[in-house]
């Protein structure tokens, strides 16, 4: 068959494929990037479907607005309100997790050839999203304090970007934590360079102890200008439950109007059912006691994994304990003559019968292939010690 020529750049996910190996029983699994399905509000969510089919079961079963249910973009609002973010229902529109959002990202913003900025490392599914609508990708460093704002002003200056794609909060794969000052210094480029910002931030609720800084969403409103170059996306996937497919994204009504119409050819409107279950139970009040259940088991993971971590493989690697979200971030030292081939490491990792991902498929350019990503999220505390100590071994 005759391919379209947009799909010869593109390979299948590596994360994809390595889970074709984790059929092995007795696996411990560091590679997925789920959330624990041992910790879903099951009864919170039942009670929510079952809301959602005795007060409008009409519109809860039927077609809906591409836009999205009117009830949950309602309570969308008010939880991002919450968090400090302005935002009316009609400033957003409901997406099929937000994964969809970068879709229509890609759809409405990139022509083929267009350069657009991206953290080095950043999330695996965005690079084969945008380079599949013919984007040139251009990968801005990171440290353990997020993008490093002056190389991506640098960037910005020299390549005129499209737009600039970043996860501050807790960034998969990095885990990375973008400070205050730099949010700010943000912003404050989208304005200087007349650039448009996209904040992905599914992660941004998973917080083990502060607070983390305030989004670029809720931030904008001290930047004179930067709203109306900004765009949000957030998810419920990693928070309530990825099967419900129910993401939003927050940005300009001109670029919603477009996303809105593209939304439209490739399916009509995400799910009015999963979508009126998602708002019955936003309405109910049960998210504070869910996000603080899972903060706190997240946190013991996070803790277990580091210090497991430092104690079975010391110096042969390197890393930065994450404050939130799902991952480590992690680098091969080649300390005590130990690899710092993360590749060649993850094989042998399969055969001691534990699984990791390696880093460099989450780079756009210049990959790092000592580089790999932890995964704390599914397995208890126990199942990491055992799982870390089998990693040592294959060191």
């Amino acid at each position: 068959m005759q391919f379209a020529s947009r799909l010869d750049a593109i390979e299948t996910s590596a994360i994809r494929e390595l889970f074709k190996l984790l059929g092995k029983p007795g696996i411990v699994s560091f590679a997925g990037g789920f959330p624990d399905s041992a910790m879903f509000d099951v009864e919170g969510i039942r009670a929510a479907s079952q809301a959602a089919l005795s007060e409008e079961p009409g519109a809860a079963l039927q077609y809906g607005a591409t836009e999205g249910y009117q009830p949950l973009r309602e309570q969308l609002s008010a939880f991002m309100q919450t968090k400090g973010a302005a935002v009316q229902p009609e400033g957003l529109i409901v997406t099929t997790g937000s994964q969809q959002a970068l879709d229509l990202l890609g759809k409405t913003l990139i022509s083929p050839g267009d350069k657009v900025i991206v953290e080095g490392p950043t999330f695996l599914a965005t690079i084969q999203c945008f380079r599949l609508y013919g984007a040139q990708l251009i990968s801005a460093p990171i440290d353990g304090q997020g993008v490093q704002t002056d190389a991506l002003e640098a960037l910005i200056a020299e390549h005129r970007p499209k737009f600039v794609y970043l996860i501050p909060t807790f960034g998969n794969p990095s885990g990375a934590l973008l400070n205050l000052e730099r949010r700010k210094k943000v912003l404050e480029l989208a304005v200087r360079y007349n650039t448009v910002v996209v904040e992905d931030d599914p992660y941004g609720d998973l917080y083990f102890g502060a607070t983390p800084p305030p989004s670029l969403l809720a931030l904008s409103a001290q930047v004179p200008g930067s709203r109306e170059l900004l765009v949000h996306c957030g998810s419920l996937s990693k928070v309530l439950s990825p099967g419900l497919r129910v993401g939003w994204m927050v940005a300009p009504a001109e670029l919603l109007a477009k996303a809105t119409m593209c939304k439209q050819f490739s399916d009509a409107h995400t799910s009015t059912f999963a979508q009126a279950t998602a708002a019955q139970y936003l309405k109910a009040g049960r998210m504070p006691a869910t996000l603080a259940h899972v903060r706190q088991v997240y946190a013991e993971r996070a803790q277990a994994m580091g210090a497991a971590l430092q104690r079975e493989l010391g110096d042969a690697i390197d890393f930065t304990q994450p404050q939130g979200g799902l991952f480590f971030w992690a680098r091969l030292t080649g300390a005590g003559g130990k690899t710092m081939d993360a590749a060649a490491f993850a094989k042998r990792a399969i055969e001691q019968l534990v699984a990791f991902v390696p880093g460099a498929p989450f780079y756009a350019a210049q990959p790092d292939p000592a580089t790999l990503r932890l995964s704390f999220a599914t397995a208890d505390v126990a199942k990491i010690n055992d799982g870390v100590g089998r990693l040592a071994q294959a060191l």
